[in-house]
């Protein structure tokens, strides 16, 4: 039976770029730094999805709450892996990274000045939330996301 969510992984080309990114832009945590996978344990884990020498360069960054939700960034070295597509939510599966904050203002206003992209023009009132959106230097996607009405619910409970 599934008993909670864990962590959502974010395909980059540089570990060590995307962890120093986020955590000197994003300010989130360095929870797990990183750390090079490889041999029979990952090729067991990750053998037929990719193609061999099996090798994963991972961390793990979030905020440190004692929860299992984090984000972990991952790198494949022996894998060429290409360009990303353009930041976008039209795309099948993964669409977007959401990061609660308690003003969506005041933490657009701070990223804007660390050179942060956002990919909309102010921010959206929707569903009892305040939101705005940006993406990496990856062109993953992220949604900050404020709860306005009932700040002591979960997002999803706002209206």
């Amino acid at each position: 039976m599934i008993t909670g969510l864990a962590h959502t992984a974010l395909h980059v080309s540089d570990v060590d770029a995307a962890v120093a990114w986020y955590r000197d832009v994003l300010g989130l945590a360095v929870l797990s730094p990183p750390y090079r996978m490889e041999g029979d344990a990952i090729t067991r884990d990750m053998g037929e999805l990719l193609p061999a020498p099996v090798v994963v360069k991972a961390a793990i960054v979030g905020v440190d709450d004692g929860s299992d939700r984090v984000i972990e960034v991952i790198e494949y070295p022996e894998v060429e892996s290409g360009a990303p597509p353009e930041a976008g939510i039209e795309r099948l599966g993964y669409t977007h990274v959401a990061l609660l904050c308690d003003s969506v203002a005041r933490t657009r206003t701070e990223l804007e000045g660390k050179g942060v992209r956002f990919l909309v023009e102010g921010l959206a009132d929707v569903a009892g939330l305040r939101t705005t959106w940006f993406a990496d230097p990856w062109d993953n996607v992220f949604i900050l996301v404020e709860k306005v009405r009932r700040p002591e619910a979960p997002y999803f409970r706002q209206l």
